[in-house]
């Protein structure tokens, strides 16, 4: 990375469903991260699947954004990014780096083929330095050569992320801690494309008061952003509390009633947890009442 560009960071979510509150979490890191630094904040929607993406979930993504504060200085869309995966595919075949292969349809009718992209695995480890979690490594071998497109005119997510991030000039890669396992991968892909790679940060999970991990199946409405917008939350009560969840001030006695201004003040990535973060509905009903005090006052 260059040292001297201004950092560059991204918030990708698919509109596969609302904007889950370890999004948002992301989203305002990032957010924040940009703010301290005179950085840029882009949003890209990430709705290469054509199946599962829906407008109504973009919608939900933007307003749920806008409601907290977070203003994108960019916004993209995958879907209107095609033909520049395409040409970026087209490279990686023409080195070998990558190659087409005639495979059985896995939904198709008994012999049908499908023509898909196969990204040639050199086969050895990947080390990469966190901003949270150290140093990882990765032995690839286990990955064998991995599709990274449905057709030379259909990119995957790895090789759509990568030549993003590369176009974009994304400088620092801060996202949940769930796409780990998907960062060998990507960086494979960058040193075929020639790619610059980023700084990575991998945050905490998200976890229920019971400390499994937050997920709509066993706990509901209470994943997604849009939730705690409908028990009328206040925006600034539901930022501060999304900046604790993985992350405190530095002092223990430091007071957690923090304003944007604040965070972006004392915020530190290399400070966020390792572990996971639960989600403390007591404490959100908590920062809530002190903004709604705060707001009774300056009415008064």
């Amino acid at each position: 990375m260059n040292t001297k560009q201004k950092p560059i960071v991204r918030f990708a979510p698919s509109p596969t469903g609302p904007l889950h509150i370890g999004g948002a979490r992301t989203a305002l890191f990032n957010y924040i991260f940009a703010k301290q630094t005179g950085g840029k904040f882009i949003l890209r929607i990430e709705d290469t699947d054509k199946e599962r993406s829906e407008k109504k979930y973009e919608e939900d993504i933007l307003s749920g954004l806008e409601w907290l504060g977070i203003k994108p200085d960019e916004i993209y869309k995958q879907s209107e990014r095609t033909d520049l995966y395409q040409k970026h595919l087209d490279a990686l075949i023409k080195s070998g780096a990558a190659y087409v292969s005639r495979e059985a349809k896995k939904d198709g009718a008994e012999g049908e083929i499908a023509e898909v992209v196969r990204f040639k695995n050199p086969n050895k480890r990947v080390t990469f330095q966190d901003m949270v979690r150290g140093e990882v490594s990765f032995d690839t071998t286990e990955l064998k050569d991995f599709v990274i497109a449905r057709s030379v005119s259909e990119p995957l997510y790895h090789l759509a992320v990568v030549v993003d991030d590369f176009e974009m000039k994304v400088t620092h890669v801060i996202r949940g801690e769930d796409h780990i396992s998907n960062t060998p991968r990507q960086i494979l892909i960058q040193e075929a494309l020639g790619a610059t790679r980023p700084l990575y940060a991998h945050l905490p999970l998200i976890l229920a008061p019971d400390r499994s991990k937050l997920s709509k199946r066993k706990h509901g409405e209470a994943v997604s952003l849009a939730h705690y917008r409908n028990m009328n939350i206040a925006p600034e009560a539901m930022l501060n509390f999304l900046a604790l969840l993985g992350w405190h001030p530095s002092a223990s006695d430091a007071s957690e009633v923090l304003s944007f201004d604040d965070l972006v003040t004392q915020f530190q990535l290399q400070r966020v947890q390792k572990g996971g973060a639960v989600l403390d509905g007591n404490k959100l009903n908590w920062l809530n009442r002190q903004y709604l005090k705060k707001k009774d006052m300056i009415v008064k």
